[in-house]
């Protein structure tokens, strides 16, 4: 179905019954709110260690990522020219649609030209605007010359491509910084001053998708450079009901449960998700906090763009090897007392 022409502003508007809380989730647990960034001061003192979620509007705002990677205005046609034509970067292609899971048998990692999927977008944002002539094929064929392969890949399967954590800095792997070129620019938030990051991503959805429920082993700031992002979040204490794939296997840092088509006969605690869970939403400029082992499921709009900064926690980085048994034991104690209380 074709979707209408994105509005010049936002596609998917912050409206109040778009964001909730559960009837289950703590106060204590609940994301805090600013409408304008804290100091570096207050955010070291008063928002990051508590490990709850933090929503900072207007984070990006006036900085040059926002002003010049807007797809409305001239973003994609930037971002071509500033990458160039020939640097590759790995996407993840879904065999399920629009929803992207962490389970490696449903996606699979792809390298395309970051020119393809920009010429892509812009036949997307084309036919978008021709909707309302009824040409929605319009600017289809005026995609540059390319393999067989790497059209199918670029063009019947772009809905299914998303451009997920592509490196811009990654201190552990310098290589891996395909996109490096656009940390110019990238002004880092003032209240992460002196946060030793291990890594900024670029994100980018050719259309409306979906990410799987997870958590992260770091703390971090996504910020939506262009579009609207709707983050859905639940505490660790959650995990019980979201049913974490085993430690041991693959993507162990996601749920097993369905986004779209939860199975509660096989997961029966799942039917209480919901309740315990919080729903934000994300506009032009706007940042969240996610702090580590959180889990958060994120719905993106068409042509949505996004950064994020990874760092590591207060307590990961001053955690001391010699005590890992002693943590071990502790963990394992709460975590019995949690099986014995959800197998009664």
């Amino acid at each position: 179905t074709q979707k209408k022409k994105l509005p010049d502003g936002q596609g998917m508007q912050a409206e109040e019954d778009a964001e909730f809380v559960g009837a289950r989730v703590e106060a204590g647990l609940r994301a805090a709110r600013f409408s304008s960034p804290p100091s570096s001061e207050e955010f070291a003192a008063s928002i990051e260690p508590k490990n709850v979620p933090a929503v900072f509007r207007g984070v990006l705002n006036g900085s040059a990522a926002s002003s010049r990677w807007d797809p409305l205005h001239g973003g994609l046609d930037y971002l071509l020219e500033k990458v160039g034509p020939d640097v590759a970067v790995e996407a993840m292609m879904s065999s399920t649609g629009h929803v992207f899971y962490g389970d490696l048998r449903s996606h699979e990692r792809v390298s395309i030209p970051f020119s393809t999927f920009m010429h892509s977008c812009k036949s997307y944002l084309g036919g978008l605007n021709a909707a309302d002539d009824s040409s929605k094929d319009k600017g289809i064929g005026e995609e540059p010359t390319c393999s067989e392969e790497m059209c199918s890949a670029s063009l019947e399967n772009s809905e299914q491509l998303y451009l997920a954590q592509v490196s811009i800095l990654n201190t552990e792997n310098k290589e891996r910084c395909s996109l490096e070129v656009l940390k110019e620019d990238i002004q880092e938030p003032i209240f992460l001053k002196g946060r030793p990051f291990s890594s900024i991503n670029f994100w980018m959805s050719r259309a409306h998708m979906r990410s799987s429920t997870h958590y992260d082993p770091h703390h971090n700031l996504l910020c939506v450079v262009a579009g609207c992002k709707k983050v859905t979040l639940w505490s660790p204490s959650a995990s019980p009901f979201l049913y974490p794939m085993p430690v041991y296997g693959e993507a162990s840092n996601h749920s097993c449960v369905s986004i779209e088509e939860p199975d509660y006969s096989s997961y029966t605690r799942a039917k209480y998700m919901k309740e315990y869970s919080e729903r934000v939403v994300l506009n032009c400029g706007d940042a969240l906090f996610i702090p580590e082992g959180w889990y958060h499921q994120v719905d993106s709009d068409d042509l949505t763009i996004a950064i994020n900064f990874w760092w590591k926690s207060r307590i990961m980085t001053e955690m001391l090897e010699h005590m890992d048994a002693y943590y071990l034991r502790r963990i394992l104690r709460s975590e019995d007392w949690w099986i014995q209380r959800w197998t009664k």
